[in-house]
Protein backbone atom coordinates (compact mmCIF):
# COMPACT_ATOMS: atom_id res chain seq x y z
CA UNK A 1 0.00 0.00 0.00
CA UNK A 2 2.83 2.34 0.83
CA UNK A 3 4.52 1.64 -2.52
CA UNK A 4 1.24 2.30 -4.37
CA UNK A 5 0.90 5.72 -2.78
CA UNK A 6 4.47 6.62 -3.81
CA UNK A 7 3.89 5.64 -7.44
CA UNK A 8 0.64 7.57 -7.54
CA UNK A 9 2.37 10.68 -6.18
CA UNK A 10 5.13 10.44 -8.80
CA UNK A 11 2.55 10.20 -11.60
CA UNK A 12 0.78 13.35 -10.45
CA UNK A 13 4.02 15.31 -10.32
CA UNK A 14 4.96 14.19 -13.83
CA UNK A 15 1.58 15.16 -15.18
CA UNK A 16 1.85 18.64 -13.66
CA UNK A 17 5.30 19.13 -15.17
CA UNK A 18 4.15 18.11 -18.64
CA UNK A 19 1.09 20.34 -18.38
CA UNK A 20 3.18 23.31 -17.22
CA UNK A 21 5.65 22.83 -20.08
CA UNK A 22 2.79 22.64 -22.58
CA UNK A 23 1.24 25.86 -21.27
CA UNK A 24 4.59 27.67 -21.46
CA UNK A 25 5.18 26.44 -25.03
CA UNK A 26 1.74 27.48 -26.21
CA UNK A 27 2.10 30.92 -24.62
CA UNK A 28 5.42 31.37 -26.43
CA UNK A 29 3.90 30.31 -29.76
CA UNK A 30 0.92 32.63 -29.26
CA UNK A 31 3.26 35.52 -28.55
CA UNK A 32 5.20 34.86 -31.75
CA UNK A 33 1.94 34.67 -33.71
CA UNK A 34 0.63 37.99 -32.44
CA UNK A 35 3.97 39.69 -33.10
CA UNK A 36 3.91 38.59 -36.74
CA UNK A 37 6.70 35.99 -36.69
CA UNK A 38 4.47 33.41 -38.37
CA UNK A 39 1.98 33.77 -41.15
CA UNK A 40 -1.30 31.93 -41.46
CA UNK A 41 0.43 28.79 -42.77
CA UNK A 42 2.70 28.68 -39.71
CA UNK A 43 5.77 29.37 -41.83
CA UNK A 44 8.37 31.90 -40.72
CA UNK A 45 8.07 35.32 -42.35
CA UNK A 46 11.03 36.73 -44.25
CA UNK A 47 12.49 39.75 -42.52
CA UNK A 48 12.09 42.88 -44.68
CA UNK A 49 15.78 43.66 -44.41
CA UNK A 50 16.72 40.15 -45.52
CA UNK A 51 14.27 40.42 -48.43
CA UNK A 52 15.78 43.68 -49.62
CA UNK A 53 19.23 42.15 -49.53
CA UNK A 54 18.02 39.24 -51.69
CA UNK A 55 17.01 41.64 -54.50
CA UNK A 56 19.96 43.00 -56.46
CA UNK A 57 19.14 46.71 -56.58
CA UNK A 58 21.84 47.55 -59.14
CA UNK A 59 20.56 44.94 -61.58
CA UNK A 60 16.97 46.04 -61.05
CA UNK A 61 17.90 49.70 -61.56
CA UNK A 62 19.68 48.86 -64.80
CA UNK A 63 16.57 47.03 -65.98
CA UNK A 64 14.29 50.00 -65.32
CA UNK A 65 16.73 52.77 -66.26
CA UNK A 66 19.29 51.25 -68.63
CA UNK A 67 22.51 53.25 -68.58
CA UNK A 68 22.74 53.11 -72.38
CA UNK A 69 19.17 54.41 -72.72
CA UNK A 70 16.83 53.62 -75.59
CA UNK A 71 16.61 54.31 -79.30
CA UNK A 72 13.03 54.41 -80.57
CA UNK A 73 12.14 54.20 -84.25
CA UNK A 74 9.82 57.15 -83.86
CA UNK A 75 10.26 59.66 -86.69
CA UNK A 76 10.87 63.10 -85.22
CA UNK A 77 11.62 64.54 -88.67
CA UNK A 78 11.80 68.35 -88.53
CA UNK A 79 9.14 68.88 -85.84
CA UNK A 80 11.63 70.77 -83.68
CA UNK A 81 12.37 73.29 -86.43
CA UNK A 82 8.66 73.88 -87.01
CA UNK A 83 8.05 74.54 -83.32
CA UNK A 84 10.97 76.96 -83.20
CA UNK A 85 9.74 78.82 -86.29
CA UNK A 86 6.20 79.04 -84.88
CA UNK A 87 7.38 80.47 -81.57
CA UNK A 88 6.40 77.39 -79.59
CA UNK A 89 10.03 76.90 -78.53
CA UNK A 90 12.60 79.60 -77.89
CA UNK A 91 15.93 77.83 -78.30
CA UNK A 92 17.75 80.22 -75.98
CA UNK A 93 15.19 79.80 -73.20
CA UNK A 94 15.29 76.05 -73.64
CA UNK A 95 19.09 75.97 -73.53
CA UNK A 96 19.16 78.11 -70.39
CA UNK A 97 16.63 75.83 -68.70
CA UNK A 98 18.66 72.74 -69.56
CA UNK A 99 22.30 73.81 -69.45
CA UNK A 100 22.40 77.24 -67.84
CA UNK A 101 23.95 78.63 -71.03
CA UNK A 102 22.59 79.90 -74.34
CA UNK A 103 23.74 76.87 -76.31
CA UNK A 104 22.45 73.33 -76.62
CA UNK A 105 24.87 70.49 -77.26
CA UNK A 106 24.99 68.83 -80.67
CA UNK A 107 23.18 65.77 -79.30
CA UNK A 108 20.13 67.95 -78.59
CA UNK A 109 20.48 70.59 -81.30
CA UNK A 110 19.89 67.96 -83.98
CA UNK A 111 16.25 67.67 -82.89
CA UNK A 112 15.69 71.38 -83.48
CA UNK A 113 17.85 72.26 -86.50
CA UNK A 114 15.51 70.96 -89.20
CA UNK A 115 17.45 67.82 -90.06
CA UNK A 116 15.36 64.73 -90.78
CA UNK A 117 15.52 62.72 -87.54
CA UNK A 118 14.24 59.19 -88.10
CA UNK A 119 14.54 58.08 -84.49
CA UNK A 120 14.46 59.36 -80.92
CA UNK A 121 17.19 58.68 -78.40
CA UNK A 122 16.23 58.66 -74.72
CA UNK A 123 18.56 58.42 -71.75
CA UNK A 124 19.07 59.91 -68.31
CA UNK A 125 21.01 62.84 -69.76
CA UNK A 126 18.37 64.05 -72.23
CA UNK A 127 15.18 63.09 -70.35
CA UNK A 128 14.67 66.71 -69.22
CA UNK A 129 15.07 67.91 -72.81
CA UNK A 130 12.36 65.54 -73.95
CA UNK A 131 9.85 66.45 -71.26
CA UNK A 132 10.26 70.12 -72.25
CA UNK A 133 10.13 69.62 -76.02
CA UNK A 134 7.28 67.10 -75.92
CA UNK A 135 5.48 69.43 -73.51
CA UNK A 136 5.59 72.10 -76.21
CA UNK A 137 4.40 69.61 -78.82
CA UNK A 138 1.47 68.37 -76.76
CA UNK A 139 0.48 71.92 -75.83
CA UNK A 140 0.63 73.36 -79.35
CA UNK A 141 -0.65 70.48 -81.45
CA UNK A 142 -4.35 70.83 -82.25
CA UNK A 143 -6.29 67.96 -80.73
CA UNK A 144 -9.81 67.18 -79.50
CA UNK A 145 -8.47 66.29 -76.07
CA UNK A 146 -7.38 69.89 -75.59
CA UNK A 147 -10.39 71.43 -77.33
CA UNK A 148 -13.17 69.35 -75.75
CA UNK A 149 -11.73 67.53 -72.72
CA UNK A 150 -11.26 68.38 -69.02
CA UNK A 151 -8.76 71.13 -69.86
CA UNK A 152 -11.59 73.38 -71.04
CA UNK A 153 -14.35 72.21 -68.70
CA UNK A 154 -15.34 74.33 -65.74
CA UNK A 155 -12.33 76.57 -65.30
CA UNK A 156 -9.68 78.83 -66.75
CA UNK A 157 -7.53 76.74 -69.07
CA UNK A 158 -4.64 79.16 -68.70
CA UNK A 159 -4.23 78.41 -64.98
CA UNK A 160 -2.96 74.85 -65.24
CA UNK A 161 0.70 73.97 -64.73
CA UNK A 162 0.87 72.70 -68.31
CA UNK A 163 -0.39 76.00 -69.70
CA UNK A 164 0.49 78.83 -67.33
CA UNK A 165 3.72 77.09 -66.39
CA UNK A 166 5.03 76.89 -69.96
CA UNK A 167 7.70 79.59 -70.31
CA UNK A 168 9.86 78.08 -73.05
CA UNK A 169 8.23 79.71 -76.04
CA UNK A 170 8.43 83.05 -77.80
CA UNK A 171 4.62 83.30 -77.67
CA UNK A 172 2.47 83.06 -74.57
CA UNK A 173 1.06 79.60 -73.72
CA UNK A 174 -2.55 80.33 -74.69
CA UNK A 175 -1.37 81.81 -77.98
CA UNK A 176 -0.08 78.39 -78.99
CA UNK A 177 -2.63 76.19 -77.18
CA UNK A 178 -4.05 73.58 -79.60
CA UNK A 179 -3.23 75.86 -82.54
CA UNK A 180 -0.86 74.06 -84.92
CA UNK A 181 -1.50 70.98 -87.08
CA UNK A 182 1.82 69.28 -86.39
CA UNK A 183 0.28 65.81 -86.11
CA UNK A 184 -2.71 64.88 -88.25
CA UNK A 185 -4.82 61.98 -87.03
CA UNK A 186 -7.64 60.05 -88.65
CA UNK A 187 -10.84 59.60 -86.62
CA UNK A 188 -9.79 56.03 -85.78
CA UNK A 189 -6.35 57.20 -84.68
CA UNK A 190 -7.92 59.93 -82.55
CA UNK A 191 -10.00 57.28 -80.80
CA UNK A 192 -6.85 55.28 -80.08
CA UNK A 193 -5.07 58.36 -78.74
CA UNK A 194 -7.99 59.06 -76.41
CA UNK A 195 -8.13 55.43 -75.23
CA UNK A 196 -4.42 55.29 -74.46
CA UNK A 197 -4.36 58.75 -72.88
CA UNK A 198 -7.20 57.80 -70.54
CA UNK A 199 -5.20 54.79 -69.34
CA UNK A 200 -1.84 56.51 -68.80
CA UNK A 201 -1.20 58.17 -65.42
CA UNK A 202 1.77 59.94 -63.84
CA UNK A 203 2.74 59.95 -60.15
CA UNK A 204 2.77 63.73 -59.71
CA UNK A 205 -1.05 63.76 -59.58
CA UNK A 206 -4.12 61.60 -59.90
CA UNK A 207 -5.09 62.60 -63.44
CA UNK A 208 -4.73 60.65 -66.65
CA UNK A 209 -3.02 61.96 -69.77
CA UNK A 210 -6.49 62.74 -71.11
CA UNK A 211 -6.39 65.55 -68.54
CA UNK A 212 -2.85 66.86 -69.22
CA UNK A 213 -2.78 69.57 -66.57
CA UNK A 214 0.97 69.35 -65.93
CA UNK A 215 4.09 69.25 -68.09
CA UNK A 216 4.54 65.48 -67.85
CA UNK A 217 0.94 64.84 -68.87
CA UNK A 218 1.15 67.23 -71.80
CA UNK A 219 4.47 65.69 -72.89
CA UNK A 220 3.01 62.18 -72.75
CA UNK A 221 0.05 63.35 -74.83
CA UNK A 222 2.39 64.71 -77.51
CA UNK A 223 4.33 61.45 -77.57
CA UNK A 224 1.15 59.35 -77.83
CA UNK A 225 -0.19 61.46 -80.68
CA UNK A 226 3.10 61.24 -82.55
CA UNK A 227 3.37 57.45 -82.24
CA UNK A 228 -0.26 56.70 -83.06
CA UNK A 229 -0.01 58.91 -86.19
CA UNK A 230 2.90 56.72 -87.33
CA UNK A 231 0.98 53.48 -86.93
CA UNK A 232 2.58 52.06 -83.79
CA UNK A 233 0.53 49.46 -81.91
CA UNK A 234 -1.05 50.24 -78.56
CA UNK A 235 1.43 47.94 -76.85
CA UNK A 236 4.38 49.75 -78.46
CA UNK A 237 2.98 53.12 -77.41
CA UNK A 238 2.47 51.98 -73.81
CA UNK A 239 6.00 50.56 -73.61
CA UNK A 240 7.53 53.76 -75.00
CA UNK A 241 5.54 56.03 -72.69
CA UNK A 242 6.60 53.83 -69.75
CA UNK A 243 10.25 54.29 -70.71
CA UNK A 244 9.84 58.07 -70.81
CA UNK A 245 7.87 58.10 -67.55
CA UNK A 246 10.57 56.00 -65.91
CA UNK A 247 13.29 58.56 -66.70
CA UNK A 248 10.98 61.41 -65.70
CA UNK A 249 10.04 59.74 -62.40
CA UNK A 250 12.94 57.36 -61.65
CA UNK A 251 12.18 56.85 -57.94
CA UNK A 252 8.60 55.88 -58.71
CA UNK A 253 9.31 53.23 -61.30
CA UNK A 254 12.25 51.76 -59.44
CA UNK A 255 10.01 51.33 -56.42
CA UNK A 256 7.27 49.81 -58.58
CA UNK A 257 9.82 47.40 -60.07
CA UNK A 258 10.90 46.48 -56.53
CA UNK A 259 7.26 45.87 -55.62
CA UNK A 260 6.99 43.36 -58.46
CA UNK A 261 10.37 41.79 -57.63
CA UNK A 262 9.10 41.02 -54.14
CA UNK A 263 6.42 38.86 -55.79
CA UNK A 264 8.94 37.27 -58.18
CA UNK A 265 7.55 39.23 -61.14
CA UNK A 266 9.89 40.68 -63.75
CA UNK A 267 9.24 44.39 -64.34
CA UNK A 268 9.94 43.91 -68.05
CA UNK A 269 7.32 41.16 -68.29
CA UNK A 270 4.53 43.12 -66.61
CA UNK A 271 2.31 44.76 -69.26
CA UNK A 272 3.24 48.43 -69.62
CA UNK A 273 -0.45 49.33 -69.69
CA UNK A 274 -0.82 47.82 -66.21
CA UNK A 275 2.17 49.71 -64.81
CA UNK A 276 0.91 52.99 -66.30
CA UNK A 277 -2.60 52.47 -64.91
CA UNK A 278 -4.12 54.40 -62.02
CA UNK A 279 -3.38 51.58 -59.59
CA UNK A 280 0.37 52.00 -60.03
CA UNK A 281 1.31 55.24 -61.79
CA UNK A 282 -1.08 57.75 -60.24
CA UNK A 283 -0.04 59.62 -57.11
CA UNK A 284 -2.49 57.57 -55.06
CA UNK A 285 -1.45 54.25 -56.57
CA UNK A 286 2.24 54.90 -56.08
CA UNK A 287 1.80 56.01 -52.47
CA UNK A 288 -0.05 52.77 -51.71
CA UNK A 289 2.89 50.81 -53.11
CA UNK A 290 5.34 52.99 -51.19
CA UNK A 291 3.60 52.14 -47.93
CA UNK A 292 3.96 48.45 -48.72
CA UNK A 293 7.66 48.41 -49.58
CA UNK A 294 9.03 51.15 -47.32
CA UNK A 295 12.24 52.97 -48.14
CA UNK A 296 14.61 51.44 -50.67
CA UNK A 297 18.12 52.90 -51.05
CA UNK A 298 18.72 52.99 -54.79
CA UNK A 299 22.35 53.43 -55.90
CA UNK A 300 23.22 56.77 -57.52
CA UNK A 301 19.64 57.73 -58.22
CA UNK A 302 19.06 60.96 -60.12
CA UNK A 303 15.88 62.76 -59.12
CA UNK A 304 13.33 63.71 -61.77
CA UNK A 305 12.06 67.23 -62.35
CA UNK A 306 8.86 68.59 -60.85
CA UNK A 307 5.69 69.60 -62.65
CA UNK A 308 5.94 72.81 -64.64
CA UNK A 309 9.73 72.83 -64.26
Amino acid sequence: MTMLRVKSLKLKKGTKLVLAAYVILMSFMLGMWTQGYFDKKNTPKVDVGEQKESINLEELQEKVLPSKGYVFNVKWSDLGRKMVEDGVIDKTKLAQALTGSDVLGADLEKYLDGSDQIEIELNSSNAHFWVDVLWGLGLANKNEILDEGPMVEGGDTSNFASTGGYTLGVLQPMQIYSKFNYINLTSDQQSIVKEIAEGVFRPCCGNSTAFPDCNHGMAALGLIELMVSQGFSKDEVYKTVLAFNSYWFPQTYLDIAYHFAKSNRDFKQVPASQILSKGFSSAQGYQAIKRQIGEVSWPALQKGGGCGA
